[in-house]
Protein backbone atom coordinates (compact mmCIF):
# COMPACT_ATOMS: atom_id res chain seq x y z
CA UNK A 1 0.00 0.00 0.00
CA UNK A 2 2.52 2.45 0.75
CA UNK A 3 6.31 2.61 1.70
CA UNK A 4 6.42 5.63 4.03
CA UNK A 5 3.95 7.72 5.94
CA UNK A 6 4.03 11.32 7.10
CA UNK A 7 1.76 12.91 9.34
CA UNK A 8 1.25 16.95 8.25
CA UNK A 9 -1.01 19.64 10.10
CA UNK A 10 -2.21 22.63 7.97
CA UNK A 11 -4.12 26.05 9.11
CA UNK A 12 -6.24 27.51 5.80
CA UNK A 13 -4.74 30.35 4.08
CA UNK A 14 -7.00 33.63 4.78
CA UNK A 15 -8.54 33.35 1.40
CA UNK A 16 -9.20 29.90 0.81
CA UNK A 17 -10.80 28.50 4.37
CA UNK A 18 -12.20 25.80 3.30
CA UNK A 19 -11.87 22.42 1.53
CA UNK A 20 -13.52 22.98 -2.03
CA UNK A 21 -15.20 20.15 -3.77
CA UNK A 22 -13.57 19.90 -7.44
CA UNK A 23 -16.17 21.23 -9.90
CA UNK A 24 -14.91 18.54 -12.36
CA UNK A 25 -17.42 16.65 -14.47
CA UNK A 26 -15.41 14.02 -15.98
CA UNK A 27 -14.54 10.28 -14.23
CA UNK A 28 -12.49 10.78 -10.82
CA UNK A 29 -10.30 7.76 -12.40
CA UNK A 30 -8.99 10.34 -15.10
CA UNK A 31 -8.68 13.61 -13.27
CA UNK A 32 -4.85 14.50 -12.37
CA UNK A 33 -4.87 15.71 -8.54
CA UNK A 34 -1.51 17.68 -8.06
CA UNK A 35 -0.41 18.47 -4.43
CA UNK A 36 2.62 20.96 -4.56
CA UNK A 37 4.54 21.95 -1.40
CA UNK A 38 7.02 24.78 -1.67
CA UNK A 39 9.44 25.36 1.62
CA UNK A 40 11.33 28.48 2.12
CA UNK A 41 14.37 29.67 3.74
CA UNK A 42 13.18 31.32 6.60
CA UNK A 43 9.90 31.96 8.49
CA UNK A 44 10.02 35.78 7.26
CA UNK A 45 10.43 34.09 3.43
CA UNK A 46 7.58 31.64 4.54
CA UNK A 47 5.11 33.88 5.60
CA UNK A 48 5.93 36.21 2.53
CA UNK A 49 4.88 33.61 0.20
CA UNK A 50 1.67 32.23 1.80
CA UNK A 51 0.91 36.77 1.77
CA UNK A 52 1.74 36.26 -2.35
CA UNK A 53 -1.04 33.71 -2.77
CA UNK A 54 -3.78 36.02 -0.07
CA UNK A 55 -2.93 39.76 -0.51
CA UNK A 56 -0.81 39.00 -3.70
CA UNK A 57 -3.94 37.48 -5.33
CA UNK A 58 -2.15 34.14 -6.12
CA UNK A 59 -5.15 32.48 -5.01
CA UNK A 60 -7.40 34.36 -7.35
CA UNK A 61 -5.64 33.53 -10.54
CA UNK A 62 -5.64 30.03 -9.89
CA UNK A 63 -9.16 30.27 -9.39
CA UNK A 64 -9.85 32.74 -12.35
CA UNK A 65 -7.85 30.13 -14.46
CA UNK A 66 -9.50 27.14 -13.54
CA UNK A 67 -7.20 25.07 -11.27
CA UNK A 68 -9.74 23.68 -8.87
CA UNK A 69 -7.95 23.79 -5.82
CA UNK A 70 -8.83 21.72 -2.89
CA UNK A 71 -7.30 23.65 -0.77
CA UNK A 72 -4.31 25.77 0.40
CA UNK A 73 -2.42 25.48 3.94
CA UNK A 74 0.06 26.90 5.67
CA UNK A 75 1.89 23.95 7.11
CA UNK A 76 1.96 24.12 10.98
CA UNK A 77 3.44 20.41 11.75
CA UNK A 78 5.34 18.32 9.50
CA UNK A 79 8.50 17.57 7.80
CA UNK A 80 10.48 20.10 5.39
CA UNK A 81 9.04 23.58 7.59
CA UNK A 82 8.23 26.31 6.89
CA UNK A 83 6.31 25.33 3.65
CA UNK A 84 3.05 25.41 2.34
CA UNK A 85 0.72 23.24 0.48
CA UNK A 86 -2.07 23.43 -1.87
CA UNK A 87 -3.50 21.13 -4.01
CA UNK A 88 -5.54 21.45 -7.46
CA UNK A 89 -7.41 19.10 -9.53
CA UNK A 90 -7.51 18.67 -13.28
CA UNK A 91 -9.92 16.55 -15.90
CA UNK A 92 -6.62 14.87 -17.56
CA UNK A 93 -2.57 15.56 -17.60
CA UNK A 94 -2.90 17.63 -20.70
CA UNK A 95 -5.70 20.15 -18.95
CA UNK A 96 -3.47 20.54 -16.41
CA UNK A 97 -0.44 21.04 -19.03
CA UNK A 98 -3.05 23.91 -20.59
CA UNK A 99 -3.49 25.28 -16.87
CA UNK A 100 0.14 25.93 -16.26
CA UNK A 101 0.85 27.24 -19.39
CA UNK A 102 -2.23 29.67 -19.37
CA UNK A 103 -0.62 30.52 -15.58
CA UNK A 104 2.77 30.78 -16.84
CA UNK A 105 1.62 33.54 -19.85
CA UNK A 106 -1.05 35.00 -17.40
CA UNK A 107 -0.65 39.00 -17.09
CA UNK A 108 -1.40 38.86 -14.02
CA UNK A 109 1.01 36.44 -12.59
CA UNK A 110 3.80 38.15 -14.09
CA UNK A 111 3.22 41.27 -12.80
CA UNK A 112 3.20 39.70 -9.36
CA UNK A 113 6.15 37.14 -9.91
CA UNK A 114 8.09 40.35 -10.11
CA UNK A 115 6.71 42.32 -7.44
CA UNK A 116 10.14 43.69 -5.35
CA UNK A 117 7.98 42.39 -2.37
CA UNK A 118 7.71 38.92 -3.33
CA UNK A 119 10.91 38.11 -4.36
CA UNK A 120 13.12 34.81 -3.54
CA UNK A 121 10.30 33.93 -1.53
CA UNK A 122 10.17 30.03 -2.20
CA UNK A 123 13.64 27.63 -2.01
CA UNK A 124 12.13 24.34 -2.95
CA UNK A 125 9.34 22.97 -4.78
CA UNK A 126 7.97 19.43 -4.79
CA UNK A 127 5.29 18.48 -7.18
CA UNK A 128 3.15 14.71 -6.26
CA UNK A 129 0.28 13.64 -8.41
CA UNK A 130 -2.51 11.79 -7.41
CA UNK A 131 -5.29 9.65 -8.37
CA UNK A 132 -8.65 9.64 -6.64
CA UNK A 133 -9.59 6.57 -4.87
CA UNK A 134 -13.21 5.23 -5.41
CA UNK A 135 -14.00 5.95 -1.96
CA UNK A 136 -12.85 9.39 -2.31
CA UNK A 137 -15.58 12.23 -2.21
CA UNK A 138 -13.01 14.71 -3.89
Amino acid sequence: MYDRMETVLMKAFADAPVLVKPGLTNTKTDRVYELRSYESGTEKLFHNKVEMFNKGGEVGIFKRLGFNAVFYGEVIAGASMPNLMYMTTHADMAARDRNWKSFSNDPAWNQLKVDPAYQDNVSRIEINFLKARPYSDL
